[in-house]
């Protein structure tokens, strides 16, 4: 079961595996060897048995974790869905090992029927033997601190747990300390008027440095629940333009922002985290979860950028042209650079326990639940 071990001597790392670009099967075998080779999991976007049944024969591993993100329109509070995942879980179990959905504003709203319905699914998936978890993701843009207060509310149910989408929770504390400042107005809005960058280019420097705090007061409000804790990992940016999608982040830690028209010849600006702000998430994480109860998956979107197929090329004999390859070949190569940073900063966190034999909560005297 996905976290339980707590002999795990650190925090399972997935990368978002799908078809996101045109074209053949082959498309998933090049990601299944750059996963293999990273040592990766998997993160599958599927909300019914067949289609998730022909991505797992992509798989990585036999023992590779496996997490399932449902439709965006899964809700838990509707009956149909919750069947529909409990169904899952019994045909899946032991091969999948939690599944994500988002959460919704009935969460703040009505917070007593969403309570209900964690309660109700927590008990289903309970009675599914070596059954998978359910993570409830941070989506729809919810205070913070209501969103802690809910897992705090829910502290006993162990099958319902947080996913904590560390882009989701930047961007809305860059919205937040932005619109501070400038009522009415929306940061993300700006990336479509580049002839005001230079007006407000120090308030969104500042309001993006915000969200770096903002992640880490959360994976402390929720990692103080001793609970498993599953993370979405991505950079972002409010003047981002990268994604095909349209948002604003979902981004390598390694991007940088382009800013036409920046005053003084700038080009350029750091994302939300970057490395840096990347490696104080993970400690912050680790310190707060432990790395037995914490799995984390690199959410990053493609960019349709290309990348030479090299070793891979034989796989694509069949393909008279291979851009397609090419630019899957870049997303996954993207997926596993970072899939290094991160296990770096793990590295980097949970040397000292071969030396103290203590967990990292132990040290950090900062995972404290919030007050109520």
């Amino acid at each position: 079961m996905l976290m339980s071990d707590r002999g795990t001597a650190r925090p399972k790392v997935l990368g978002l595996f799908e078809k996101r670009i045109e074209g053949d099967d082959c498309l998933l075998e090049l990601a299944r060897r750059r996963f293999q080779a990273a040592g990766l999991g998997v993160e599958l976007h599927a909300g019914m048995a067949d289609p998730l049944e022909h991505l797992l024969r992509f798989r990585p591993t036999p023992d590779a974790p496996v997490v399932v993100h449902l439709p965006r329109e899964f809700s838990l509070t509707h009956p149909g869905c919750r069947q529909q995942i409990v169904e899952l879980a019994g045909r899946f179990s032991r091969r999948v090992e939690g599944f994500v959905i988002h959460d919704h504003p009935d969460l703040a709203n009505q917070p007593e029927l969403f309570r209900g319905a964690a309660e109700v699914v927590n008990a289903d998936l309970a009675a599914v033997s070596d059954g998978p978890m359910l993570f409830i993701e941070y989506a729809a843009g919810l205070q913070p601190e209501v969103f802690a207060e809910f897992f705090h509310s829910i502290r006993g149910l162990p099958r319902v747990n947080a996913c904590l989408d560390i882009g989701h929770v930047g961007i809305w504390q860059a919205r937040k300390a932005f619109a501070q400042r400038h009522p009415g107005q929306d940061i993300c809005a700006l990336k479509s008027r580049p002839e005001e960058l230079p007006r407000y280019l120090s308030d969104i420097e500042q309001a993006v440095g915000t969200a770096l705090e903002a992640v880490l007061d959360l994976l402390t409000a929720i990692g103080s629940l001793g609970k498993p804790l599953h993370c979405h990992l991505h950079d972002g940016h409010p003047l981002s333009e990268f994604s095909p999608f349209g948002v604003s982040d979902h981004l390598s830690f390694f991007t940088s922002i382009p800013l036409p028209g920046a005053p003084g010849g700038r080009r350029s600006a750091p994302p939300m985290f970057g490395p840096a702000g990347l490696k104080r998430i993970l400690e912050r994480a680790l310190q707060c979860a432990g790395p037995a109860q914490l799995s984390l998956t690199l959410e990053i979107h493609p960019t349709f950028e290309r990348k030479p197929l090299a070793d891979a090329a034989p796989l694509f004999a069949h393909w008279t042209d291979k851009t397609n390859a090419e630019k899957m070949n870049h997303w996954v190569d993207t997926l596993t650079q970072n899939a290094g940073l991160v296990a770096e900063g793990c590295a980097e966190v949970l040397a000292p326990l071969s030396r103290t034999g203590s967990p990292p909560s132990a040290r950090a005297g900062n995972c404290r639940p919030p007050a109520t």
